[in-house]
C-alpha cells in the first residue's frame, strides 16, 4: 500500500461548500410557486377544544387551505419513531383536547408565507381551559389533572425492581440527593424544515420530500406506514441540514401535515419553523429526578447503588421519558465495580413539549446522577475524589464485563484516561493553588471537578449501509446509510477509500442521504456512522482491491499475490512500469466482466462502549455567586482513531452542550404550562466569549467488535463535560457546607446556596422520594409496562 493516512489529521473536505455559501438546507432550495403551511399554536397547555373556525381565514387573500383536526381524522394519529405508550398518541392537528402550549391545531397554506402567517391570525379558536401539570412528580398525585383520561394516570411507563435487593449490605456509610438534570432544549442552529413535493400517477413517487432530518430512511419508513404507500415510491432528501443532536430523528408531526397538504392540493407545499417554534415545539431533551442513593464501606469500597429516577415524558408520551427506563438505567454503573443495583423508574406525563433525544439521550444523566454521588461520598470519607474513583474503577482485565443493569461493556482503560487528565491539568498544582486560596479567605474560590464516564453507542443487533465503486475516470464513489450533517462523514468515509485502494480523497465522491441514491440505512444517531457504515465501507473497498488485483493480475500476466496498490493505481509490486492507473483498471474490469462495485451491510456483535476522564477548574464569586469556567480538560476514549482532527471537532461541540448545561441551559414553564424561556433572550446559550480554551486529547483502547477498532465520539464529550463542571461548583463551595448545587449552575442558584450557608440554613439534598415508586410493577413480571415501552 501507499503511505497510509489512517490516524492522522486531515482537513475536511465538506467545508469549502458551506463556507463558499453553497449550502442546499431546505429553506434554500424551495422549488418556484411553492405553497407556505403555517400553524396555528395553542396558547393554553392544556384546554378541551371546542370549535375551530377557519371561515374568515379561508377566505383571506392568497390562502388555498386551511385543515383542521377534523379535517384529517381519516389519517393515522401521528406516533414517533420510538413509542412510549401506544395509548397516548397524537393527532396530527389537536382534536378534542390541547395538552401543551405550542400543540398544533390549524394548518394555514398560502401562495406566500406572509399571507399564511396573517391568515393564521383570523382562525378563531374555542379554548375551555384545564388546570395543567408541569412536575413530573406532582404529576404522580392524587387528584392531579389527567393528560389521558382513559390511561387513568400520568404514569407512561415504569417498573421497579424487586424488594429484596439491598444494595447497601454492609455499608458503611450511604450519600443521598435528590438530583435534578434539567429539561433542555435542543436548539439546533436550523430548526425544522420540510418541503413536500406530490408526484402525478405515472411518476416514480408519490411523493418526495426534502427535509432536515437525521435518518432519511427512518423518515421513509414513516411516511409510508402513514400513507399506506410503498417505501419505494416515497423518496426522502436529506440536504444539507443544520444540526439535528438528537430533535431530529424520525418524522414529526408538522412534516405530516406539510406531506398531507402537499397531497391534496397537488402542489408543493414548505414549512420552515421559526425560532420561537423551534423552541416549544421541537422535543425537548433530559428532564429527569433522579433520587440517588450510594453506599460504601469506611475504607472507600462502593457496595451497591439505589436509583429512583423520574423521567418526563411531556405531552404525548415523548419518548425521551423512556430514556429513564432505557439507557439510563443500562448506564448507572458507569465506570465502576458496584456490586449491587436496584433501580426503579418511571415516565411520567406532564402539559409541556414532548420529550425526545438530545445529544447523549439518557446516558449523560446516568453519569450525573453517579458522578456527582461519587464525589459526595469523597467528602463523607475525607478523601481525594480522583484516589476514590481510581479505588473502585474497573480494570481492562475484567472485560468483556456484564454490568449489575445488564450493558455488556467490550473494553476499557479507565485508569489510564483518567491518569491522562490528572496529569494534563497538572492536578496536585491546582490543589495546592486551591488550598492556599482557601487559606487566604479569597472571596473568588477555585472548584475543580472530576469526572469519569463510560457510555454506549450502536446498539447492539445495529447494521448500516455502505457501497464503494471505482468510476470510469478512475475516482471512486461511497455511498452509505448515514447521513452527515456537521460531523466529517465525506471525510472520513473518503480516508478509508483512499487508504484501502490509493485512490486519491480528492477523486472520492460522497453519495448519502438520499433514498433514491442509497438504498437503505439507519441514518445518523447514537454515534453509530464510523463503527458500522465506516466498518461497511472499509469490507467493501477491500472485496473491491480484491476484484481489482485479480483484473490487473489478468491485464498484466502476473502473479495475483504481486499485485497491490501503488502511487497512481494497481500494479506488480516493486516493479513502477507495470502498473495501471484506476481509469485503465475500470477499462480492464470492464472488458473482463468484474464489477469494481461492493456494497455491505456490515454489523457487529454487541454495542461499544466509549469512555473518558473530564476535569473542569471554574472560579466561583462568593460575593455574586458568578461562575466562570477557566479550563477544561477532556480526555475521551472513543476507540481507534481514524481522524484526531473529526475527533477534537466532536470533543469540542460536545464540550460547548456540556458546560452549558451545567451553568447557563434550562427551560423552564410557570405553573399555567406557559414557557419562560421560549426565545433566545431566556433560553441562555453561551457565547465563545463564555467558555474557556478546550484541553482535549485522547486514549486509544480499540474494541473487537469491529475490523475499525473503532468506537463512538459525537455524544461522549457533553456526558463527561457536565458533571465535571457541576463537581467543580460544589466542590469550590465546599467550605460553606454546601454539598449538592442543581443545575443550571446560575449566579443567582449559586449566591442562594452561598448565603444559605453563611447563614447556617442550607437545605438537606436529600428529600424521601415520592411514594408512587411503591406501586411500580415489578421487573419482570408478566404485567410490566416497561415491555409496552422502548427499547433506547
Amino acid at each position: 500500500m501507499p503511505g497510509s493516512i489512517m490516524g492522522t489529521a486531515v482537513r475536511r473536505v465538506e467545508d469549502p461548500e458551506l463556507l463558499r455559501g453553497h449550502g442546499t438546507y431546505v429553506d434554500n432550495i424551495v422549488p418556484t410557486g411553492a405553497l407556505h403551511c403555517v400553524f396555528v399554536r395553542s396558547p393554553l397547555a392544556h384546554a378541551r377544544l371546542g370549535t375551530v373556525d377557519a371561515a374568515k381565514a379561508r377566505e383571506a387573500p392568497d390562502v388555498v387551505a386551511v385543515l383542521t383536526g377534523d379535517d384529517l381524522t381519516d389519517l393515522p394519529d401521528h406516533r414517533p419513531f420510538m413509542v412510549l405508550n401506544d395509548t397516548c398518541a397524537r393527532p396530527l392537528l389537536a382534536r378534542g383536547k390541547v395538552r401543551f402550549v405550542g400543540d398544533m391545531v390549524a394548518a394555514v397554506v398560502a401562495t406566500t408565507r406572509a399571507a399564511a402567517v396573517d391568515a393564521a391570525e383570523l382562525v378563531e379558536v374555542d379554548y375551555d381551559p384545564l388546570e395543567a401539570v408541569v412536575d413530573p412528580e406532582a404529576a404522580l398525585a392524587d387528584g392531579a389533572p389527567l393528560q389521558f383520561e382513559e390511561l387513568g394516570s400520568n404514569l407512561a411507563a415504569g417498573v421497579r425492581d424487586p424488594d429484596d435487593v439491598d444494595p447497601f449490605a454492609g455499608a458503611d456509610v450511604v450519600v443521598r440527593a435528590r438530583i435534578v438534570n434539567q429539561r433542555l432544549a435542543v436548539a439546533p442552529m436550523e430548526g425544522n424544515a420540510v418541503t413536500a413535493t406530490p408526484g402525478a400517477p405515472d411518476q416514480p413517487y408519490d411523493v418526495t420530500v426534502h427535509v432536515s432530518t437525521q435518518m432519511p430512511h427512518g423518515l421513509r419508513a414513516q411516511v409510508a406506514q402513514q400513507w399506506g404507500w410503498e417505501p419505494e415510491r416515497v423518496r426522502v432528501v436529506a440536504p444539507h441540514v443544520g444540526g439535528g443532536f438528537g430533535g431530529k430523528a424520525g418524522l414529526a408531526p408538522e412534516h405530516a401535515v406539510v406531506i398531507e397538504a402537499a397531497r391534496r392540493l397537488g402542489r408543493p407545499v414548505t414549512w420552515t419553523e421559526t425560532r420561537s417554534e423551534n423552541l416549544t415545539a421541537m422535543p425537548h431533551g433530559r428532564g429527569q429526578v433522579q433520587y440517588g442513593e450510594l453506599g460504601l464501606r469506611r475504607d472507600g469500597t462502593i457496595v451497591g447503588l439505589r436509583a429512583r429516577v423520574v423521567g418526563d415524558a411531556g405531552a404525548y408520551a415523548g419518548f425521551g421519558g423512556a430514556l429513564t427506563l432505557g439507557p439510563t438505567r443500562n448506564m448507572a454503573q458507569g465506570v465502576y465495580r458496584i456490586p449491587t443495583i436496584a433501580y426503579d423508574g418511571a415516565a411520567v406525563l406532564t402539559t409541556t413539549t414532548p420529550m425526545g433525544a438530545f445529544r447523549g439521550a439518557g446516558r449523560p444523566e446516568a453519569a450525573a446522577m453517579l458522578e456527582r454521588l461519587v464525589d459526595m461520598a469523597a467528602v463523607e470519607l475525607g478523601t481525594d475524589p480522583a484516589a476514590l474513583r481510581r479505588q473502585n474503577l474497573l480494570q481492562p482485565d475484567e472485560f468483556p464485563l456484564t454490568t449489575q443493569t445488564g450493558s455488556l461493556y467490550d473494553s476499557g482503560d479507565y485508569e489510564k484516561a483518567l491518569d491522562k487528565a490528572l496529569e494534563i491539568a497538572g492536578y496536585d498544582e491546582l490543589r495546592r493553588e486551591q488550598a492556599a486560596r482557601r487559606a487566604r479567605g479569597d472571596r473568588v474560590a477555585l472548584g475543580i471537578g472530576l469526572a469519569v464516564y463510560v457510555e454506549v453507542t450502536a446498539g447492539g443487533g445495529a447494521q448500516e449501509y455502505g457501497a464503494v465503486s471505482v468510476d470510469d475516470d478512475g475516482g471512486a464513489t461511497v455511498s452509505v446509510g448515514t447521513s452527515g450533517h456537521g460531523q466529517g462523514h465525506a471525510t472520513s468515509f473518503a480516508m478509508i477509500v483512499a487508504d484501502r485502494l490509493g485512490v486519491p480523497m480528492e477523486q472520492v465522491r460522497f453519495v448519502q442521504s438520499d433514498t433514491a441514491a442509497v438504498p437503505r440505512g439507519g441514518g445518523t444517531g447514537g454515534s453509530r456512522s464510523l463503527q458500522l457504515a465506516g466498518s461497511s465501507v472499509l469490507v467493501a473497498a477491500d472485496t473491491v482491491m480484491a476484484r481489482a488485483r485479480e483484473v490487473v493480475a489478468t491485464a498484466l500476466e502476473a502473479d495475483p499475490d504481486d499485485i497491490t496498490a501503488v502511487d497512481g493505481g494497481v500494479g506488480v509490486a516493486g516493479v513502477p512500469d507495470r502498473v495501471l492507473s484506476w481509469r485503465d483498471v475500470a477499462a480492464a474490469a470492464h472488458a473482463q466482466g468484474v464489477s469494481l462495485s461492493e456494497a455491505r451491510d456490515e454489523s457487529q456483535p454487541g454495542a461499544t462502549y466509549p469512555f473518558g476522564a473530564h476535569i473542569s477548574v471554574v472560579d466561583v464569586d462568593l460575593d455574586t455567586g458568578r461562575v466562570t469556567p477557566v479550563r477544561h480538560v477532556a480526555v475521551d476514549d472513543c476507540g481507534t482513531v481514524l481522524n484526531p482532527v473529526l475527533v477534537a471537532g466532536q470533543q469540542h461541540g460536545g464540550l460547548a452542550q456540556g458546560i452549558s448545561q451545567a451553568l447557563w441551559e434550562g427551560f423552564g414553564y410557570d405553573t399555567d404550562g406557559n414557557p419562560t424561556s421560549g426565545s433566545f433572550a431566556a433560553y441562555i446559550l453561551p457565547t465563545a466569549a463564555e467558555l474557556p480554551s478546550y484541553e482535549a486529547a485522547s486514549t486509544e483502547t480499540p474494541t473487537p467488535y469491529n475490523p475499525l477498532g473503532a468506537k463512538g465520539i459525537g455524544e461522549a464529550a457533553t456526558i463527561g463535560s457536565t458533571p465535571a463542571v457541576q463537581n467543580a461548583v460544589v466542590d469550590a463551595l465546599a467550605p460553606l457546607g454546601v454539598r449538592h448545587v442543581d443545575m443550571p449552575l446560575t449566579p443567582d442558584r449559586v449566591w442562594r446556596a452561598i448565603r444559605d450557608a453563611e447563614a447556617g440554613t442550607l437545605a438537606d439534598p436529600w428529600s424521601e422520594p415520592p411514594a408512587f415508586f411503591a406501586t411500580l410493577p415489578v421487573r419482570g413480571a408478566s404485567a410490566d409496562p416497561e415491555a409496552a415501552s422502548v427499547d433506547v
